[in-house]
């Protein structure tokens, strides 16, 4: 082997290559998301000069006129990811609880089924709901709520509608991230050493107990990163709330309203958007990014802010 080969093959030369490369993929990260927002933000200036911080808070949208504001898309989409988010973590917390401790066999079985339905494209669960969902909402679900439950009564529900609305989306939603969040939530729960699960159960805990005060706290990083993977989907989802939500850009009257979110809206206009409406779209593309991250920055400050009740360094 020749000196160059020497050098090329030399320990300490392999190992500088490495952290370059290494240094330079988690560059990467950081200026993709910087030119994202360059971009965003260079082509949502003209929406920002036109409407100035009013655009957050308008409700009209209005084409003909060219008035626009960015409210009524900014709570359907916090309001439909909350949502989902609260009918998709138990069941998801509950199915990774059964997986890890089913019998090898089955568990195996279920497991790649649960990651097969990670797999199903949005526009799939979109056709789904349309043609199966909203007509058992509309025939069933809703008037069970509203008048068998009686909660038509609360101004929150009201009176059930055509079977399109945020509570058709919000399930929907919630379809699709409990794959996401389950799958994480097994891995967590298999990490977690098995010394320690023993142990609650010798001394008298039940399942819960043992999830709850051993599992989750010995897991709580991977748990709640699971959840911001759903999170992270169920904020930019776009095709399958396109077909469920109704597309009305208002402010939600009750769940069964229809309304819009940020990427509804997008997907809606962008096809045909010029001039102004183009600079809002792109300015509404901005405002989902930068709750994104927010959500992101406030789950890391919360994980650092407890750290020390769970005994982390």
């Amino acid at each position: 082997m020749n000196d160059s080969g020497k050098t090329l093959l030399n320990p300490a030369c392999t190992d500088r290559l490495f952290r370059i490369a290494a240094a330079g993929s988690a560059l990467l990260a950081p200026l993709l998301l910087a030119a994202l927002l360059v971009q965003l933000g260079i082509g949502s200036a003209p929406a920002w000069r036109e409407f100035g911080p009013g655009f957050l808070i308008g409700t009209e949208w209005d084409p003909v006129r060219n008035v626009y504001g960015a409210l009524p898309a900014i709570v359907g989409t916090l309001l439909t990811t909350a949502l989902a988010l609260l009918f998709a973590i138990p069941p998801a917390f509950v199915t990774a609880l059964r997986l890890v401790d089913a019998p090898p066999g089955i568990g195996e079985i279920l497991s790649q089924a649960l990651d097969l339905l990670a797999a199903i494209p949005s526009v799939i669960y979109g056709m789904w709901g349309l043609f199966v969902l909203v007509p058992i909402m509309q025939d069933h679900v809703q008037p069970f709520l509203s008048d068998t439950l009686g909660l038509g009564k609360i101004p929150f529900f009201g009176e059930y509608g055509n079977g399109f609305g945020f509570l058709t989306a919000s399930l929907i939603l919630a379809l699709m991230i409990l794959p996401y969040i389950s799958a994480v939530m097994r891995n967590v729960f298999r990490m977690t050493p098995a010394v320690l699960r023993e142990s609650a159960f010798g001394i008298g805990c039940t399942r819960w107990e043992t999830a709850k005060d051993i599992v989750m706290r010995y897991g709580i990083r991977g748990l709640l990163g699971g959840i911001f993977i759903g999170l992270g989907r169920a904020l930019g989802e776009t095709m399958a709330v396109l077909f469920v939500i109704g597309n009305v850009v208002a402010l939600p009257e009750d769940l069964y309203a229809s309304g819009t979110t940020i990427a509804a809206t997008l997907a809606n206009n962008f096809a045909e958007a010029d001039g102004i409406l183009r600079a809002v779209l792109f300015a509404l593309g901005l405002i989902l990014l930068l709750l994104a991250l927010g959500v992101q920055v406030l789950a890391h400050y919360y994980l650092a802010l407890t750290g020390a009740g769970r005994g982390e360094r």
